[in-house]
């Protein structure tokens, strides 16, 4: 069995991306928690020698980094086949959801959360309005991707749940309303038999 040691933070979306994607696909690991608030510098001295910019989420595999949340989730699933690597369909549909949820969804959720915890400082104007009005397209389209299906991969989660799970999961601290559809998932999301509470995927000390 390989060692895999996720280095994240409660607040990163990308991290816990990855960390449900862990205990979904039952693979044992490590977590180290790194203050992403805190000066990059500060940080553990081994998270930077891996990691190229001081970011989380970094996935050591026997010892090999692995950065960018969505190509972790592609490099567990292909090699460890789970989560929908286990199939060359599976695969195709990974990186489909990957690629929307990169450039839609989880583009537009995180800037929209963090001009909320910010009260918009910083931001230009018209930025909020252009991101709400993208994230009303991309809640439409969620319920494309979904169809009729539980979850985006069919009956059982899997690296596009990770994915979208992400940020959809702050949701409305992000100031925005989820539909029904958008809704009914992120319950059975949370209804899944691992831990999603960010505070429980990197528990502090």
């Amino acid at each position: 069995m390989s060692q895999l040691t996720l280095y994240g933070h409660p607040d990163s979306g990308h991290a816990c991306k990855v960390a449900l994607g862990l205990r979904l696909a039952k693979l044992p690991h490590d977590t180290v928690y790194v203050d992403i608030w805190a000066a990059p510098e500060t940080r553990p001295a081994d998270f930077l020698a891996a990691s190229p910019l001081a970011e989380v989420p970094l996935l050591m595999i026997d010892g090999v980094p692995h950065v960018q949340s969505g190509a972790i989730l592609l490099a567990i699933a292909s090699k460890y086949k789970v989560l929908g690597g286990q199939s060359e369909a599976g695969l195709t549909r990974m990186r489909e959801l990957l690629m929307w949820e990169a450039n839609r969804i989880g583009m537009c959720l995180p800037q929209l959360k963090e001009a909320k915890r910010v009260n918009g400082e910083g931001f230009a104007d018209g930025a909020i309005e252009w991101l709400t009005r993208r994230f009303e397209v991309d809640s439409r389209n969620f319920a494309r991707w979904l169809g009729d299906a539980p979850f985006f991969h069919g009956e059982e989660p899997g690296v596009g749940d990770c994915a979208i799970w992400g940020y959809t999961q702050w949701v409305k601290e992000a100031g925005m309303t989820p539909t029904d559809t958008m809704s009914a998932w992120l319950e059975r999301m949370r209804a899944l038999p691992v831990d999603t509470d960010p505070k429980m995927l990197f528990p502090q000390g």
